[in-house]
């Protein structure tokens, strides 16, 4: 019964209407006993284990009984749009507008993926995701020796601002939201993006989208790192400061626990590690000085979307609700939107399997499915031969359509939060929010964020995780269907696969040459002495950056000037 419920009832009303809700309880209880008792000796299927994926035990049944004591509808779920936001961050959701529709890609040279995007914007794609190369995501130019090999292999080489105008070469950056999957060198790639976009006559203003710029997580399960941690979270409250005044409807950061997932975690860990790391810039903005509400409203998230539907559909509403709770009661938040957690969702590349690959449309549609109905605001779709190599145009194309039959065709759009009041989905809510006030506290315990990732802690957790999903997979507890059981046909692999034509590194390379002898070497130097002092100085170093992309210093330029003050991050040995 609700609070509001009872400040309308009379005294002997209210006292009657409890008496109600015991006897009801009561009589479930024993109609429950009677029921189990009945279905205790009752055959139960010996192919497959009744938890999660995460290996939370799933109950036969669930009803109310499962969510005595939980908070009022009000208090714990109330409507789309008000706080706890539970039900979803905006009142209309898809009734007004849908997720926005991401394919991540990114390949070769930027000329080669620029086409790739205007292939994906033509068919119906309303955002771009940037992947960028290994050498990119290091901080690395593509003529650096530890490029060798590398360069647009992964996904797109990126070296200086030359790139990222080749890249955007006849898009309009003031109409179409950019997501860039970069973090130790994000704040380089982002100055380059606005120096980009000021080519075009787009004004930092204009710009919408998101740099994904989530250090912590690196450390803890991507390892895409520059810097140590104190340094990389100093240059990411810079991208804080200088977007709330210059960029305000650009996100500086998507706090990823995609990537944590990906590792092994379970929906758990994820959902505790992704919010307790945003917690943790959170304090960081504050200690800095910033208004809480001058920099929260503009914090996105990034959530994996895996097997367990269930469970994914439940991640997403205690999300927001613990999100939304902390920021008002922990960080005196009074901005609604500094409460409402927005969040982009790709499926999980981790369940695609090289076996009978076609599997892989239909654990990609309803994984999908789950983050609709948990109210993701964005959507990246996996391509079915993502395990093989870089998707295929062909391969891209069908992900894309599974988003579009799912928002046009299904209907599942038209009603906000339609799982709600299932007494699984609602107990399960409850439980993953428990479980992650919980981990919360352990992480307390062992001093805070960085504390953990210089002691191992949230690397021993996920790798602990991992160990157990592979265990129950390998002794055929979890079935994984074409690998571990009907596999009939799983050896002939019959599907075209992206092949990167030999020469990408030479034109790159050849690039990178022409560049530097066209750039004003003065200019150049100046302005990485400038950032080298500004970094030493303490000052926001996004001003300085974003001379140095003007004056085409390149990446590994850039990153080496402020590495002269930061130093380079090396991971200890833990196991």
């Amino acid at each position: 019964m609700s609070t509001v419920e009872r400040d309308l009832l009379a005294p002997s009303e209210l006292a009657d209407r409890i008496r109600q809700k015991e006897e009801e309880l009561r009589e479930l209880r024993e109609r429950m006993a009677r029921w189990e008792e009945a279905v205790r000796e009752a055959p139960q299927r010996d192919d497959t284990v009744f938890t999660s994926i995460s290996g939370r035990e799933v109950a036969p049944l669930y009803t109310p009984l499962n969510r005595t004591g939980a908070p009022s509808y009000l208090e714990g779920q109330g409507l789309p749009g008000e706080y706890p936001f539970t039900r979803g961050p905006y009142a209309t959701m898809y009734r007004t507008r849908l997720w926005t529709m991401r394919q991540f890609a990114g390949f070769a040279t930027a000329e080669d993926t620029n086409r790739r995007y205007k292939y994906l914007l033509e068919h119906g794609q309303t955002g771009l995701s940037v992947a960028f190369d290994f050498p990119t995501l290091m901080g690395y130019d593509s003529d650096h020796p530890r490029s060798l090999g590398e360069v647009g292999v992964c996904g797109v080489a990126v070296s200086s601002l030359a790139d990222m105008e080749a890249l955007f070469d006849g898009i309009p950056l003031d109409q179409v939201s950019v997501s860039m999957t970069i973090n130790g060198p994000a704040i380089i790639l982002f100055c380059f993006y606005v120096a980009a976009a000021e080519k075009q006559g787009v004004e930092p203003e204009a710009l919408r989208g998101t740099v994904q710029n989530d250090i912590l997580k690196e450390y803890q399960a991507q390892h895409a790192w520059v810097f140590p941690p104190e340094p990389a979270l100093r240059l990411i409250v810079d991208m804080f400061e200088w977007c709330s005044e210059h960029a305000p409807r650009y996100n500086p950061i998507s706090i990823s626990g995609y990537h944590i997932r990906e590792a092994g975690a379970t929906a758990a860990q994820e959902l505790a590690f992704t919010l307790r790391n945003g917690f943790e810039y959170v304090e960081r903005g504050i200690a800095r000085g910033l208004d809480v509400d001058s920099f929260a409203p503009r914090l996105s998230f990034f959530f994996d979307v895996h097997n367990d539907f269930f469970e994914e559909v439940a991640k997403f509403r205690a999300a927001r609700r613990i999100w939304a709770r902390h920021l008002k009661e922990k960080y005196g938040a009074e901005s609604p939107e500094s409460c409402r957690l927005r969040t982009h969702a790709q499926t999980a590349g981790v369940t695609l399997t090289a076996q009978q690959p076609e599997n892989n449309i239909v654990r990609v549609a309803y994984q999908a499915l789950a983050a609709v109905m948990g109210g993701t605001q964005s959507l990246h779709t996996n391509s079915m031969d993502e395990t093989l190599a870089l998707p295929t145009e062909k391969a891209v194309r069908i992900a894309l359509r599974t988003q579009q039959v799912l928002a046009y065709e299904t209907g599942v759009p038209n009603t906000i939060d339609p799982l709600a009041g299932s007494y699984y989905v609602e107990a399960l809510t409850d439980e993953l929010e428990a479980e992650a006030e919980e981990i919360f506290h352990e992480i307390d315990e062992i001093g805070g964020v960085v504390p953990g990732i210089e002691a191992g802690w949230f690397q021993g957790q996920i790798a602990q995780a991992a160990l157990r999903q592979q265990e129950e997979m390998e002794r055929g507890e979890r079935v994984v269907v074409g690998v571990n059981r009907f596999t009939e046909g799983s050896e002939e692999v019959e599907i075209d696969t992206l092949r990167i034509e030999r020469g990408v590194e030479e034109r790159q390379r050849a690039s990178m040459a022409r560049l530097r002898e066209r750039r004003d070497d003065t200019e150049v130097e100046r302005t990485l002495a400038a950032l080298t002092e500004a970094a030493r100085a303490g000052e926001n170093v996004v001003p300085r950056i974003l001379e140095c992309a003007r004056a085409y210093c390149t990446l590994y330029e850039i990153r080496h000037a402020m590495e002269e003050v930061f130093g380079a991050f090396k991971e200890p040995v833990f196991f």
